[in-house]
């Protein structure tokens, strides 16, 4: 930290130091004046810093200092101009970086991240992008991230949150039937790459959890919201369960209890190869197409309701191909 007369105290040269080479690596060329107004020091505090750095390095081979074990600067940019220029890096590009491959996985989660609404046009995304395709290893594959419905309907519902105005929509329920809803949005949260949408449904009179990628004909109304967040008891976790709710026992193969983790289950009996568990779900036909999702890894002990269901299930998924 600086004293008031902007002087470094012994104790935080070091960690000064170790902030700039940083600093300066990033903005390739950066005059005195803006590195010591980002820093908060004085100018000459800088010069003498920089000169510093410039007879810094670590010993090569020989046990000695030679030229390239140095970090060098552009010196008559330096002594002319005022302009600070590394042309020697010592150690720090000895790093591990990320491969182009992997700079080229990053920029694209980045650039989905920017698509959303609290998200666009930050200038801190665009910085870090630049950061991953300078510091990486290779020169990233060139990437680019398309909207998807979920990303529009996304920008809707934030600014009917944001407005406090309902929204209306058709939903295709668990059941597969689809119905028209209106709502009072009150919370958006994500799980994995799905997002959800919390909020008061007026068909239910009750609070209700929907799936953005299962919403058709979204629209932003004119109404004013009924309820607000503070309105509503809003549950801390995303998915509760109900009275009504019925207990199914499954049999899985250990590597298939990770894969149903959302459900909670209970975990009755476990051996190396086989697991038994218990999970609670709204309706068995979400049983059905957990099975069918998984084959081979589950199968349903109990209810009977659940197993013959799970037959129906696949039998006429059976005569779908011999057609």
């Amino acid at each position: 930290m600086a004293d008031q007369n902007g002087q470094l105290q012994a104790r935080d040269k070091l960690t000064f130091l170790l902030a700039l080479v940083p600093y300066l690596m990033d903005h390739d060329r950066v005059s005195v004046e803006e590195a010591a107004r980002q820093f908060g020091v004085g100018e000459e505090q800088i010069r003498d810093a920089v000169r510093l750095i410039a007879v810094s390095g670590i010993p090569g081979e020989t046990a000695t200092y030679q030229h390239d074990d140095l970090f060098d600067i552009a010196w008559d940019d330096f002594d002319d101009n005022d302009q600070i220029v590394l042309t020697n890096l010592v150690a720090i590009d000895d790093s591990p970086r990320f491969s182009g491959r992997e700079a080229a996985a990053l920029i694209a989660g980045l650039q989905y991240l920017s698509a959303l609404p609290e998200n666009a046009d930050r200038g801190a995304v665009s910085q870090l992008m630049a950061k991953l395709s300078r510091g990486a290893s290779g020169t990233p594959s060139a990437v680019a991230v398309e909207a998807g419905e979920s990303d529009t309907a996304l920008a809707i519902i934030r600014d009917a949150v944001a407005t406090g105005r309902q929204v209306r929509f058709d939903y295709l329920n668990s059941h597969g039937i689809r119905e028209e809803r209106q709502v009072d949005p009150l919370r958006v949260e994500s799980v994995d790459a799905d997002w959800y949408l919390r909020g008061w449904c007026h068909l239910r009179k009750a609070l209700r959890t929907f799936r953005l990628d299962r919403m058709g004909n979204l629209a932003l109304t004119t109404e004013d919201i009924s309820f607000r967040p503070e309105d509503v008891a809003l549950p801390d976790t995303l998915f509760e369960g109900s009275p009504d709710d019925v207990d199914v026992t499954l049999r899985l193969a250990p590597a298939a209890l990770p894969l149903i983790a959302d459900y909670r289950p209970e975990v009755v009996a476990a051996t190396d190869a086989l697991i038994t568990a218990r999970i609670r779900v709204s309706n068995l036909h979400v049983v059905a197409r957990l099975v069918s999702g998984m084959p081979g890894l589950i199968t349903v002990a109990e209810p009977v309701e659940a197993v013959a269901l799970v037959a129906e299930w696949a039998s006429a998924g059976l005569r779908q191909y011999q057609d």
